[in-house]
């Protein structure tokens, strides 16, 4: 539709911090100022790579969220066929629904840590699942899963009631659970020391910007969000899928499946702990490393009644409804998916992307930029930056969305532009001077304002 590029202008973030890891060894967003803006360092660090074998953003960023979605699909479908010992099929279908789920694939292409902290969600969840008891290695799992979201903490919680359902004696259940720790501590102590050395705070700064600035989110009531969430969740083969998982669920609780009990509890904590906290927004990215796990319920149950007698002689009508809804509605949203994929790409690129390069070439080198979107600005420009989403500047988080105290802020850090959307700031833009509007028709067409480029105060 316009250009190569990413969905999010958060992707830009984190390649910011690959490229200047890459070429200067440091862990930073600003050349020389170190920070802890970057919510996924293990993500941030694999993507370093690419800028040394000069495959950076585009070509090795792609690559690796290719992968991602491979190892994703072949570990689902190793579930099914270990879960479910009927289904042998020589087609791996379920790991071809994975492989095409458009969620997955527009994942794979956004240039961010989404779908590697699925992958490794699944692998953890997955072994409980299948009764592994390498209670060690799924501790090194936790702990490497906080390097890429800092909520795969909350994985300690099914380890550890699966642990004390399963194992027989307190004696048992006090050497796994130490086992797990061990593990675990391993690796978090280390991002908690790094977080402290980049950034004085145990956690990144993302961590703290996110709930500050979404506030007024947790205000609404929890009806909408819930609704909103099943919208985000159920778009898609994945609404097929649905009696799927309540069946599985059922299931479970009859038979007292306590591993898949703990899992499933997970998985519906973890989508509502979510929702209590930040917006379901650009495509429930955030609900998505839950996802898989979620639609391998569905894909268990459906594996399961595909090989049953459960209707008799007229059972094969309901493997063909059941069998043909998914892959039409796959196939459907891969085209619905890349229009929407496209869609997004083309704001990112004619708002952030041609706003941080007009910054770039016209805004005096000694001027002082303000911005909330800085994932394009760090990396096509070289201002100073004064963040107001708090990622690089975590002054701001106290008063993140207090106009009149950010306009103070501008004023002590002799701020000299602010680039933001006009609604997103409407005080703060109402009385300031537009040098610059991206003039994407795309946006326009949303019935939204472009991004500009105001003068702040004379540099």
């Amino acid at each position: 539709m316009y250009a190569i590029g990413f969905p999010l202008d958060d992707s830009w973030i984190h390649l910011t911090y690959a490229r200047n890891l890459a070429q200067h060894g440091e862990w930073s967003f600003r050349v020389g100022i170190p920070s802890a803006g970057s919510t996924a360092p293990l993500w941030s660090a694999l993507l370093s790579i690419g800028f040394l074998l000069n495959l950076a953003p585009y070509i090795w960023t792609y690559l690796l969220g290719i992968i991602v979605l491979f190892l994703l699909a072949a570990l689902c479908e190793w579930a099914v066929r270990n879960l479910i010992k009927t289904y042998q099929p020589k087609f791996p279908w379920v790991a071809i629904f994975i492989a095409l789920e458009w969620h997955f694939v527009w994942a794979a292409l956004s240039g961010m840590e989404t779908l590697l902290h699925g992958l490794i969600v699944s692998l953890v969840l997955i072994l409980l699942m299948t009764n592994s008891p390498r209670y060690l290695t799924l501790g090194l799992l936790t702990g490497l899963s906080v390097w890429v979201r800092p909520d795969g903490l909350t994985l300690l919680a099914p380890i550890a009631l699966t642990i004390f359902f399963k194992e027989k004696d307190n004696r048992s259940r006090f050497k796994s659970l130490s086992q797990c720790l061990i593990g675990f501590a391993s690796l978090f102590l280390f991002y908690l020391l790094f977080n402290l050395m980049v950034g004085d705070t145990p956690m990144p700064n993302t961590f703290y910007a996110k709930q500050a600035e979404y506030a007024s989110w947790q205000n609404i009531p929890i009806i909408n969000r819930l609704s909103q969430m099943s919208l985000q969740l159920l778009v898609g083969p994945s609404l097929v899928l649905l009696p799927g998982v309540i069946s599985w669920v059922i299931q479970s609780v009859i038979h007292k499946r306590w591993n898949n009990i703990a899992v499933i509890l997970w998985c519906f904590g973890y989508l509502y702990l979510y929702i209590s906290r930040l917006p379901v927004y650009q495509h429930g990215r955030y609900l998505m490393p839950a996802m898989p796990i979620f639609f391998l319920f569905g894909l268990l149950a459906f594996a399961k009644f595909d090989k049953s007698t459960l209707f008799n002689r007229y059972h094969w009508i309901g493997q063909t409804i059941w069998r043909g809804s998914i892959v039409m509605l796959t196939l459907g949203f891969i085209f619905l998916g890349a229009k929407s994929y496209a869609n997004d790409v083309t704001i990112i690129e004619s708002e952030m992307v041609v706003t941080a390069k007009w910054a770039s070439q016209n805004i005096p080198s000694n001027a002082i930029i303000a911005a909330h979107d800085i994932g394009a600005l760090g990396y096509f420009d070289n201002h100073p930056l004064l963040d107001l989403a708090g990622l690089i500047s975590p002054e701001v988080i106290p008063f993140i969305r207090d106009e009149a105290q950010l306009a103070t802020f501008l004023n002590e850090k002799d701020a000299s532009y602010l680039i933001t959307f006009p609604d997103f700031y409407p005080q703060l833009t109402s009385s300031a001077e537009s040098v610059f509007v991206s003039n994407s028709s795309t946006t326009l067409a949303l019935g939204e304002q472009n991004m500009a480029v105001y003068l702040w105060k004379t540099p």
